[in-house]
C-alpha cells in the first residue's frame, strides 16, 4: 500500500508525528507532502526535528496568500506530484487550505481521499476552516473521525458508511511528549517566573486578528489579566498587530516566538491557565488538565465544554473570571482516545485499500 499524506501547517505536522511513526517498519510505503502553507522554520521544520518526522518527499513552496490564491497555488502543483506516485490513499489532516487542496486535486483525479480527523464542526460557516472540512467530508472516500460527538455528526450529513472511529492522533503524540518533558522546568521568556501562576496564551483565528477593533480588545483583555500571560505570538498575530502600530508587550503580556512542541507541552503542562482560539491547544490543555479559556463563540471539541474545563468568552466579557475560576473537578474521560490512534488509523487504510 502505498499512502501519501498532505500537510502544510503546525496543527497537521503534529498530527502527521504519530502516523509517520505508525507506518514504519510495516513495510507500506509513506510519501510526505508539505504544502508550505506554514514556511515559516519555527512554524514548520522545527515541528519535523522535534517530532522526528522524516522530511518531506515533496515540498511545495506555495507560501502565504489569499484563501482563492494560497488554495489554487496548492492545486496546480500538486496535480503532479499526485500523477507522478499515484498513490493508493491520498491522506489529508484537518481543516486547512492544505487539506481541501490535497482532497480536491485527488478527487479530479479519481485517486481515493481519506480525511483524518473528519466530522469536527463550529456550525460557524464565517471561519474558512469550517468549509474546508465540510467539503472535505463530502468530498472524501473514507473518514477518520476522532469522536464520538464527529461520528455523530458525519451521520447527521449522510455520510456514516464512509465513517470509522479511530481516536485523535494528537493525543497520541501529545501523550508521548507529555512523558518525555515529565519534571522538566519549561523555558519562558524573561519576566514570567516557572514557578509561580502564569498563563498561556495564542492568538490567531482571522475573527480575532482581522478586525483592528476585536484586536485591539483581545489585546487589551490579555494585557489586563492578573497573572503573567506567555503570548505564543503566531506570525498572523505580529503581521496584524505591527501593521496597527499595536504594542504586544504590554501589561501582563510576555510576547515570543512560538515554542517547539515540546517545550510548548512543558509550558502549558506548568501553566494555571490557558487563553486561546486555536482549535488543537483547547484540546492539548484539557489532556494536560489544565483550565482553559476560549476566545470563540464556539468549539469543535464540545467534549472540553461539557466537562468543565474549557469555557467560552467569545464576546470578551468576563474573560478575567474565567481565567481565574476555581478548577474544574478532576475526570479520567478519554473522549480522544487512548493514544493509539495512529495504529488504527494505518490498520483502517490497509483493510480499505
Amino acid at each position: 500500500m502505498k499512502v501519501l499524506s498532505v500537510v502544510g501547517a503546525r496543527p497537521q505536522f503534529v498530527k502527521l508525528a504519530p502516523v509517520a511513526k505508525a507506518f514504519e517498519g510495516t513495510g507500506h510505503q509513506h510519501v510526505i507532502v508539505h504544502t508550505g502553507q506554514h514556511y515559516d522554520a519555527v512554524m514548520s521544520d522545527v515541528f519535523f526535528a522535534d517530532l522526528q518526522i522524516p522530511a518531506p518527499d515533496v515540498h511545495l513552496g506555495v507560501g502565504s496568500g489569499s484563501q482563492g490564491v494560497q488554495t489554487g497555488a496548492m492545486l496546480g502543483a500538486l496535480d503532479a506530484v499526485l500523477e507522478e506516485h499515484r498513490p493508493d490513499w491520498v491522506l489529508v489532516y484537518g481543516d486547512t487550505n492544505s487539506t481541501l487542496a490535497g482532497a480536491l486535486s485527488a478527487v479530479k483525479l479519481h485517486l481515493p481521499v481519506a480525511h483524518l480527523e473528519a466530522g469536527l464542526r463550529s456550525f460557524n460557516r464565517r471561519m474558512p476552516e469550517e468549509h474546508n472540512r465540510v467539503l472535505t467530508d463530502h468530498a472524501a472516500d473514507l473518514l477518520l473521525p476522532p469522536t464520538e460527538v464527529a461520528v455523530r455528526h458525519l451521520a447527521a450529513e449522510g455520510l456514516a458508511e464512509r465513517a470509522v472511529l479511530v481516536g485523535d492522533v494528537m493525543t497520541d503524540v501529545l501523550l508521548r511528549v507529555r512523558d518525555a518533558v515529565a519534571g522538566t522546568v519549561p523555558e519562558l521568556p524573561d519576566g514570567v517566573d516557572p514557578a509561580g501562576p502564569y498563563a498561556v496564551a495564542t492568538i490567531h483565528r482571522a475573527e480575532n486578528t482581522d478586525d483592528p477593533a476585536r484586536l485591539r480588545a483581545v489585546v487589551e483583555q490579555l494585557a489586563g489579566l492578573p497573572l503573567p500571560v506567555v503570548l505564543l505570538a503566531h506570525p498572523r498575530l505580529v503581521a496584524r498587530a505591527s501593521a496597527l502600530g499595536l504594542e504586544l508587550r504590554t501589561g501582563s503580556l510576555h510576547p515570543t516566538t512560538p515554542f517547539p512542541y515540546p517545550q510548548m507541552v512543558a509550558a502549558v503542562a506548568g501553566a494555571a491557565h490557558v487563553v486561546t482560539d486555536s482549535g488543537g491547544l483547547q484540546k492539548e490543555a484539557f489532556l494536560l488538565r489544565v483550565p482553559c479559556t476560549t476566545l470563540r463563540t464556539e468549539t469543535e471539541w464540545v467534549e472540553t465544554v461539557e466537562l468543565g474545563w474549557n469555557v467560552l468568552r467569545g464576546d470578551l466579557t468576563g474573560v478575567a473570571e474565567a481565567v481565574t475560576r476555581p478548577r474544574p473537578a478532576d475526570t479520567g474521560a478519554t473522549p480522544y482516545g487512548d493514544g493509539r490512534a495512529a495504529e488504527k488509523v494505518v490498520a483502517t487504510l490497509a483493510e480499505r485499500a
